[in-house]
């Protein structure tokens, strides 16, 4: 080693002695931390985005998404004129959060106490202090202070700006119309669940086609719209028409409201069809309720009875059985029969109303004086099974093809018991011995003025958008009678008018045609001593049949009470108010001096 060491200062050069120190502990410790921590995190990269990719997807697309559900609005109805029947109004409930209470201008971070809020409360829901408070008392959030608040209660609220105060808006159904539709229309309970008219049985079409809408928001709130459908945020303007007017509706009401108290009858109802399409454009009863106030009525009156009740129709049905005559041929348009004032069938005597005779007479005098001896002896000709059938044939025991809810079938006896027994098919031929409500009636009244089809009563018009109005439209209905003999039965109701128990109805110029009832009324088979039934049906004009209105009382009290005296009155006083709204004109020209009396007495 000496001797190599030598050599190589001998020859100048310097050899160098290279060292490699060996790495600490805690570097080689360092360093495989690091790796590891590198490791583990690709790995837990490559979980969350391979594994887990989708889940953690969906949580973040349900943190940006806002989900807007229902609220269960519901479609307008409105009259055949436009006029506001039913519609749904923004309320809002009121909450407090005690712990954020705080005012414009204050220091974020301070609590205000809830007497300072209630104060200020106090004067916009016009409610005491000391209630308000007593609502908070010591709790922190999520008190209910008021509910049912109009928006422009809820918009004073909003005005005063205090933390702490949430409004919450909700769709509460208002009838602007009152009691006028009730009968009809129908409500909805508290829990907007439908109770009752229209609002049951349409319960489908006035429902809006509402959708949960699933809306992405931005970091601060904004909508985006991505995913998001033209019109997601839109519902439709459908409304529902009615084929009612509002104005016809109150006039009916009026006068029918006014005749039941005066004869401190049980109840009333009044009708007005379009016999050429069914359309019905007054149907009034009384005694009825305020939907916007439900509760405070009793639940009988929230059905329609003229709808839903069967009652025998008396002497109103006798022009029906006289065209059911003719069409049959059992009887000659320019016969006559005897009234000798009773008569007896099967050991069943009969009388007529006033237990007078009135000899012989023609078909247009039996309704005049409401002859019921005359119309046993008329219908007689009629052979019984064919009686039987025309009365099916009729619908008496059929459900009515109708829009109006609830409608039920009359009642008819059986084919062996009418045809078998003389005294069935005998007061059938006077109105009595069946039933059927009176929308039935009205329905074969206007098959009387429409040439003998038989349409179908209906309130509706159907769903229309935005402004537009859907009007009268013609309907083909069922013929069963012919025109000739319709046409021979409507002038011997305008008798009846002219000459007859109908003479209160008259109005200058206009050919009316009528036929009053004074029906007994049974129950359960057996009629009710004393109690009647009185009613007034009316066709106009007679020349061009347009319109048939029914007017029936039920159980007023009185000797003197009678179709004509009781029913007549109602009934004129729509039929002026109708020609008025429908500018329906004069059949006839009219006397100076008859205009002049009218107008005097107007």
């Amino acid at each position: 080693m000496a001797q190599s060491n030598r050599a190589a200062a001998r020859s100048g050069k310097r050899r160098v002695l290279t060292i490699h120190p060996v790495p600490s502990p805690r570097l080689v410790a360092v360093f495989i931390l690091l790796s590891a921590s590198l490791c583990g995190l690709g790995i837990r990269l490559a979980w969350l985005q391979l594994v887990e990719g989708g889940k953690l997807q969906a949580r973040a697309r349900s943190i940006q998404t806002t989900s807007i559900a229902p609220i269960g609005e519901r479609r307008t109805i409105v009259d055949r004129n436009g006029s506001l029947v039913a519609l749904d109004e923004e309320r809002f409930i009121l909450w407090a959060h005690p712990r954020y209470f705080n005012f414009p201008g204050d220091d974020p971070q301070s609590i205000r106490p809830a007497a300072d809020v209630a104060s200020k409360l106090a004067t916009v829901l016009a409610q005491p202090k000391a209630t308000l408070l007593q609502a908070i008392g010591n709790r922190k959030s999520g008190v209910k202070l008021a509910s049912d608040l109009d928006p422009e209660t809820a918009a004073r609220v909003k005005a005063l700006g205090i933390s702490g105060l949430d409004l919450e808006a909700y769709p509460h159904r208002i009838y602007p119309q009152g009691p006028l539709f009730a009968n009809v229309v129908g409500f909805l309970n508290l829990e907007r669940v439908p109770q009752a008219g229209l609002e049951q049985s349409r319960n489908s079409d006035l429902k809006r086609h509402e959708t949960t809408v699933r809306m992405l928001r931005g970091a601060d709130g904004t909508p985006l719209p991505q995913g998001l459908a033209a019109g997601s945020l839109y519902g439709d303007d459908l409304k529902l028409q009615l084929t009612l007017d509002a104005r016809l509706q109150q006039v009916a009401q009026q006068a029918l409201v006014k005749q039941v108290k005066q004869w401190h009858a049980k109840r009333g109802a009044a009708m007005v069809m379009d016999v050429r399409n069914g359309e019905i454009l007054a149907l009034a009863s009384t005694p009825t309720y305020d939907p916007n106030k439900f509760w405070k009525f009793k639940p009988g009156l929230f059905r329609e009875w003229s709808v839903q009740d069967l009652y025998e129709p008396g002497s109103t049905f006798k022009p029906i059985n006289l065209a059911l005559a003719l069409q049959e041929k059992a009887i000659d348009p320019n016969g006559k029969v005897t009234d000798n004032g009773s008569l007896s069938i099967g050991g069943w005597p009969i009388f007529n109303h006033d237990r007078r005779g009135n000899g012989v007479i023609d078909f247009p005098t039996v309704l005049q004086v409401s002859s019921n001896v005359g119309m046993v002896q008329a219908m007689k000709h009629v052979k019984r099974d064919r009686f039987w059938q025309w009365l099916r044939n009729f619908g008496i025991d059929a459900s009515p093809d109708t829009d109006l809810p609830g409608a039920v079938a009359g009642e008819l006896k059986k084919k062996t018991d009418f045809v078998g027994q003389p005294i069935e098919s005998a007061v059938a031929s006077f109105g009595q011995g069946f039933s059927l409500t009176p929308l039935k009636l009205l329905q074969l009244h206007a098959m009387l003025a429409n040439g003998g089809r038989l349409v179908s009563p209906h309130i509706t018009r159907g769903l229309r958008s935005g402004d537009s109005l859907a009007t009268s439209a013609p309907s083909s209905g069922i013929p069963l009678l012919d025109v000739g003999v319709t046409q021979t039965v409507m002038r011997w109701m305008e008798s009846v008018v002219e000459k007859g128990s109908g003479k209160g109805v008259k109005i200058p110029g206009y050919r009316i045609g009528g036929k009053t009832g004074t029906a007994q009324k049974a129950e359960r088979g057996v009629y009710i001593a004393g109690a009647r039934i009185c009613s007034f049906v009316a066709h106009l004009p007679i020349d061009d049949p347009r319109y048939v209105v029914l007017v029936v009382v039920d159980e007023p009290q009185g000797g003197n009470a009678y179709g004509s005296t009781v029913a007549v009155p109602v009934a004129k006083q729509i039929i002026e108010a109708l020609l008025v709204l429908q500018n329906i004109p004069p059949s006839v020209a009219v006397p100076t001096a008859a205009v002049g009396t009218a107008k005097r007495s107007g």
